[in-house]
């Protein structure tokens, strides 16, 4: 006979809590995947990247457009449904990019956090651009020029929702003030 290695209790069982998808937004270079990649690593919470995406679907055809959005939507979607937390890294630099997030943490029923990642100080955000290299096999980092010119389009909380503003020259910092909207939740 095999030994009894714990008692089982019967009884109600304790639903999860509920999930989580925080979207780390904010122009190229302004620290984005150092932010989420830090919470994903503190969290343990589930982390997409739409930089992978997009590379990955860039090996096949030229024009990826908003396909890596579509991607890690659902896939943020089946992981909030399986009751992980999911943290997004995502420029969203549009309108329609922002009220995705909302859409996809409304249809799980998910918890929204939104951090904006902010480097107001305008050498700093050239420096990492231009220092910038690829951390994804294939990825193309955007030049300076790239990100003046890349469609941002400034963030207005009536139309694009509520979002926290995090200034990340001091990664440590970002990471702490990121880490007290999570567990504000």
């Amino acid at each position: 006979m095999g030994a009894v290695l714990g008692k089982v209790e019967t009884g109600a069982v304790q639903p999860p809590s509920r999930p989580w998808l925080l979207v780390v937004a904010g122009r190229p270079g302004s620290g984005k995947t150092t932010l989420a990649t830090g919470l994903a690593s503190t969290t343990r919470a589930c982390y997409l990247r739409v930089d992978a995406v997009e590379t990955a679907l860039g090996r096949f055809r030229n024009d990826v457009g908003a396909d890596g959005y579509a991607v890690i939507h659902e896939l943020a979607a089946f992981n909030l449904l399986l009751g992980s937390n999911v943290i997004v890294d995502a420029v969203s630099p549009v309108p329609e990019a922002r009220a995705g997030w909302r859409s996809t943490a409304q249809a799980v029923g998910a918890t929204l956090i939104v951090i904006e990642t902010s480097l107001t100080d305008e050498a700093e955000h050239r420096r990492r651009v231009e220092n910038r290299t690829p951390d994804i096999p294939g990825h193309r980092v955007p030049t300076w020029q790239d990100v003046q010119h890349d469609g941002w389009v400034p963030w207005d909380v009536e139309r694009d929702g509520a979002r926290t503003v995090i200034a990340t020259v001091d990664d440590s910092a970002a990471l702490s003030t990121a880490l007290m909207l999570v567990h504000k939740r």
